[in-house]
């Protein structure tokens, strides 16, 4: 059977407004989601960096695998998940 809930990841740094800002609106809205942070896992650093074309910007949101958002708006997020 095809799982019907996305598999949602984001690539995080604790300590990034963007990043607290997200999971608050993910968490609110009971869309569960796993965390990487990139500080603690070098490998996830990378990989988030080559995502972003060369920058490590969190967080950076991906949906099954597929790279869909990087700092999105809350616009952004509703559209995305809402």
């Amino acid at each position: 059977m095809i799982n019907p809930i996305p598999r949602i990841t984001l690539y995080v740094r604790p300590w990034c407004g963007s990043v607290m800002r997200v999971k608050s609106w993910l968490d609110q809205h009971g869309i569960p989601y796993t965390e990487i942070d990139i500080s603690r896992d070098p490998a996830a650093a990378r990989h988030c960096e080559e995502l972003n074309g060369g920058y490590l910007s969190t967080p950076t949101i991906l949906v099954d695998g597929v790279h869909v958002a990087t700092e999105p708006t809350t616009a952004e997020l509703e559209r995305l998940f809402g």
